[in-house]
């Protein structure tokens, strides 16, 4: 194992590379191979129309409780890819490398965040799996497409996220509860952004609530638990999606000696298209 880093210090990334001028335009590999180079920054609105994951990896032992806690957990956890003990690479992102092709991880050591680096390798072990989750990042691009606003693209933050008080199916030794993201939707828009949504099952689908916040346990917008708060104008609704933070609050409950995922809002940018996973 490496060493053990204080909880809550983060790995600063090395390199040099800066903020492109127009990230939408840039393909999978080339976002890729800016955040291999050092760059750390939320991806909504890169790579318009390639598919963007959550990530969670575990030692082998710990494989089947996350998997059976995806299966149990569908909305949260949709899994678009499984890469075996040791692969570092995989069909989601060919030539690209697990351990360092996103801008930002996410290490727990016994459910405590120990660091949040920019590469992984001084973590990895030849026993590690990983589970590459659907991401609501997703289907911004349809609703853009639809005239519908995004509020933290607009406002160049990372999409909010909260813990709730609904529960997960537990499996194994997993246990813990939905986060979801949050969208505020201009009310006359609402219908048109469930339906939009529910046509991508593969990346959480359609929104779990819209409306009171209270009815999930939120007590405050403006104090996410991930990511950054956004501004609500007059007559917008605050909708929420399932989101695949969601194993890494079970992680956190249930803490396993070993568990390592996305930053929230720094995800993967797989060479699938948000096409793929598009139902009629």
């Amino acid at each position: 194992m490496p060493p053990r880093r204080r909880p809550g210090t983060a790995a600063v990334p090395g390199g040099t590379a800066s903020l492109p001028g127009d990230p939408a335009s840039l393909t999978p590999a080339e976002a890729r191979a800016l955040f291999r180079g050092g760059l750390a920054s939320p991806t909504a609105g890169w790579s318009r129309g390639f598919t963007q994951a959550n990530l969670i990896i575990v030692p082998r032992a710990q494989a089947f409780d996350v998997l059976l806690f995806a299966q149990r957990n569908p909305k949260s956890c949709p899994i678009l890819g499984v890469q075996g003990a040791g692969e570092t690479s995989g069909p989601l992102l060919p030539g690209g490398d697990i351990r360092t092709d996103l801008p930002r991880y996410t290490v727990y050591e016994d459910g405590v965040l120990v660091a949040e680096p920019g590469d992984i390798t001084d973590w990895w072990q030849d026993d590690l799996v990983t589970f590459i989750i659907g991401c609501s990042f997703t289907f911004e691009a349809a609703l853009q497409d639809a005239g519908i606003p995004i509020a933290h693209i607009e406002q160049g933050v990372n999409v909010p996220m909260y813990r709730t008080t609904v529960r997960s199916a537990s499996a194994g030794a997993l246990s813990g509860p939905m986060v979801v993201s949050m969208r505020p939707i201009p009310a006359a828009q609402v219908e048109d952004a469930v339906r939009i949504t529910a046509r991508y099952p593969a990346v959480h689908g359609a929104p779990v609530h819209a409306g009171d916040p209270t009815v999930l346990g939120i007590a405050d917008l403006a104090a996410p638990d991930f990511g950054d708060a956004v501004e609500i104008q007059r007559g917008e609704v605050p909708v929420f999606w399932a989101c695949g933070v969601t194993p890494q609050a079970a992680v956190m409950e249930s803490r396993p000696s070993l568990a390592i995922g996305h930053a929230p809002g720094f995800m993967l940018i797989t060479d699938a298209r948000d096409s793929d996973y598009l139902v009629p």
